[in-house]
């Protein structure tokens, strides 16, 4: 079982502790909250069957654990009643717990009641929302992070793919999220328990790995302990603690999954913790360590003087003990308010009754300010889940100024990133760099201990487009979009128009027929843009793709002409369809068993798909899909009532468009993909692009519309892929 750092108080209990570290505090408002959120779940319950008013209970005693105000306990205990309660309204919660609370509960609530065209882009707006809400408070995110854990705790009572679903959601966003504000006591348990649903073998195999040495691995940890305790007061330190570090199961499973290392190589199986009063005293056990055990080579690490963006801060060092301990062990040596900032991070360092921000925690928190800048410009849900996925996931490297400044940047980052981390001028108006006093190209990788220098002109005309493809930060190309935005504005209205009008026709439709009032007003009230012209301007500045807002646009003018059309006579449900004989093909017709089979090359029709057949004289019936424009201005007499067969009867030609980053082996790293889906490749063009991306089309085989969607979805997922779906024709 993962390590459980929480448990669930009681009212008297959160009150009791929250007057122990804010004694000033208003313990009212937390006992109000209870009162009312527990009035408001009257009657509701949890899929474990439990009263629903457990849940806002644990996630409330999450907080008080992380030693937050009552304000932020008081939103724990009401942040599902926006969302779930019939009459709460942000009108009735300002009024009886103040704004603060309020908005802090509004920013927790998932937007659920507004119309998305599937969950991912409701996860996206969601997720939107809530950093947003984080950019005005901190708190916002500390209550998602505690509704989480607790969600992850009684995932057991959800469907499998539920389940499944929710694991990776921590995974992707919340755990990352978790490391970013340095709160590793919720972090580490929301990933050992997502680990539990998403490979339940390799969690197994983990668990059971770090149990069977169990006792042997407790008497090295003891005997590191009574030898390292020895040694401290033989030299006169008194007022220390050492003890050994819990297991984290995930960080081992990423060790030897991802870095394909074998249990035995994993160093820190065999951890222990020293925790002392000062800063000196940190560095005087580091050496006493260090005369004491042999040290592995590049293991050990700083964080001291050097923290990690997320306040992280200790010492760690991997050591070799000899025949006494064969198995090489790690020692992390921190002061008692570092190790209080390594469990509860950002928590640890709210001052909200004083209204400070100590120990410079602006900058602490400049990742969010980055997402904050660069979301804004970023309208496309997809590509603001991926930013935010590389901004979350993404590695760190320490960069120099000249004047010996340090800034951190996202690992992979170039001296084009740096100069518009200094200040958007600065980018705008590069013309070149300098790294450790040599001239390089804008687009070197930056490493750790560099040295940079940015080259800039007051007679620069600015950014290229071709900079969006040097930049790795979202902040750069959110500034660059931004230049090209402000600078360029009737050059990108006319640049989308002509880019929307050639992905039309590429669709088989025209532009004019699209932006009609009827079918462009959802799209503008969407993104709230005031006009046609300036959603036309986001595409030309690369705001939004033009795949997208095409098939926004199309599925628009679909609903309304549906909703339009006179009423055609009903076809039969396939199940009604007289089935004589054989199928053929895998289609029935009705009353025409034996009748010549083919498939319409203009739609490629799969099983799932909706269809009608077509008499084509001297060729028998063509199956085409029933929303086909060749198939919906047939002949109305010469249309034949045609189903599918009930079992698998073979594969399917389905055609597909991708567009991606160009490279010299991408088609065939694309054809290699898909090969390995269990899809095979029967043709394949590409067509390459000024913009450095690449279009691809290609024709292959499935047996039914479901095995086609999950092959265009993992396509989608690919790093180098802008958009990938399924081609109305080819």
């Amino acid at each position: 079982m993962p390590y459980t750092a929480f448990g669930c108080l009681t009212l008297e209990q959160m009150v009791e502790r929250l007057t122990k570290y804010h004694p000033n505090d208003n313990f009212a408002l937390v006992e109000q909250a209870y009162a009312f959120a527990q009035k408001a779940h009257e009657g509701q319950v949890r899929k474990s069957g439990e009263p629903y008013f457990t849940h806002p209970v644990h996630v409330a005693s999450i907080l008080t654990e992380l030693m937050l105000d009552a304000q932020t306990i008081a939103a724990g205990l009401l942040h599902d009643t926006l969302e779930d309660c019939p009459g709460v309204t942000m009108e009735v919660l300002t009024q009886q717990f103040g704004g603060d609370v309020a908005q802090m509960v509004d920013g927790v609530t998932k937007l659920g009641r507004l119309d998305f065209s599937d969950r991912e882009e409701q996860q996206a707006e969601s997720l939107r929302k809530m950093i947003l809400a984080m950019g005005k408070d901190i708190r916002v995110v500390l209550i998602k992070l505690a509704d989480r854990l607790h969600n992850m705790r009684t995932l057991s009572f959800q469907p499998k793919e539920k389940q499944v679903q929710v694991a990776r959601e921590t995974l992707d966003i919340y755990a990352p999220i978790a490391h970013r504000l340095g709160v590793y006591t919720i972090k580490q348990e929301i990933e050992d328990l997502a680990l539990r649903y998403i490979d339940p073998e390799g969690y197994r195999d983990v668990a059971l790995k770090v149990g069977q040495k169990r006792v042997e691995r407790e008497a090295q940890i003891q005997l590191i302990i009574d030898t390292l305790t020895q040694k401290l007061e033989e030299m006169g330190l008194k007022n220390f603690e050492i003890a050994g570090r819990p297991k984290h199961l995930y960080s081992i499973y990423r060790k030897m999954v991802l870095q394909n290392r074998h249990f035995d190589q994993i160093y820190d199986l065999i951890a222990v913790r020293v925790l002392v009063d000062t800063i000196p005293e940190c560095y005087t056990v580091l050496g006493v360590v260090h005369t004491l055990w042999t040290q592995m080579p590049n293991r050990f690490k700083d964080y001291i003087s050097v923290p990690k963006n997320n306040m992280y801060r200790s010492l760690h060092t991997t050591l070799v003990g000899g025949r006494s301990i064969p198995t090489p062990f790690e020692i992390q040596i921190r002061t008692r308010e570092m190790h209080q900032v390594a469990e509860y991070g950002i928590a640890a360092h709210w001052n909200y009754k004083e209204g400070s921000n100590p120990d410079g925690l602006d900058t602490k928190l400049y990742w969010l300010r980055q997402i904050l800048d660069w979301q804004s410009e970023t309208r496309d849900s997809k590509e603001f889940m991926d930013g935010l996925r590389t901004d979350l996931f993404s590695e760190e490297v320490f960069i120099f100024t000249p004047k010996g400044d340090i800034i951190n940047m996202q690992r992979g980052a170039t001296p084009l990133d740096f100069a518009y981390r200094v200040h958007s001028h600065v980018g705008n108006s590069c013309v070149g760099a300098k790294v450790n006093g040599k001239l390089v190209p804008l687009d070197t990788e930056l490493e750790t201990g560099d040295r940079v220098e940015i080259l800039t002109s007051s007679s620069s005309k600015g950014p290229s487009m071709d900079w969006l493809n040097v930049v790795k930060t979202q902040q750069a190309k959110a500034k660059i979009r931004q230049f090209f935005k402000k600078e360029l504005h009737s050059e990108n209205v006319q640049k989308g128009r002509d880019i929307l009008e050639h992905e039309a026709k590429r669709r088989g439709v025209k532009l004019g027929e699209l932006t009609k009032a009827e079918f462009i007003e959802p799209i503008l009230k969407k993104y709230t843009f005031p006009d046609t012209e300036a959603l036309y301007g986001a595409v030309g500045y690369g705001g939004l793709t033009s795949a997208y807002v095409i098939s926004r646009l199309m599925e628009e003018q679909n609903k309304t002409e549906k909703s339009q059309a006179p009423q055609k006579p009903t076809l039969p449900e396939p199940s009604q369809v007289m089935r004589q004989g054989k199928p053929t093909h895998g289609i029935y017709v009705e009353g025409g068993a034996g009748m010549l089979v083919r498939f319409g090359h203009c739609c490629n029709p799969v099983p799932g798909d909706d269809i009608i057949g077509y008499i084509t004289r001297g060729r028998g019936v063509t199956v085409h899909k029933s929303d086909c424009v060749n198939a919906v201005t047939a002949e109305t007499e010469r249309i034949v009532d045609v189903s599918w067969a009930d079992s698998e009867v073979g594969t399917f030609n389905a055609s597909i468009r991708i567009t991606a980053y160009d490279h010299p082996s991408l088609l065939g790293e694309i054809t290699v993909f898909v090969t390995d889906m269990g899809t095979p490749v029967t043709a394949a063009s590409a067509k390459m692009n000024k913009n450095g991306t690449c279009d691809i089309h290609m024709v292959i085989q499935v047996n039914s519309k479901e095995q086609l969607r999950q092959a265009v979805s993992r396509l989608q997922k690919r790093s180098d892929v802008l958009e990938a779906y399924r081609s109305v024709s080819q």
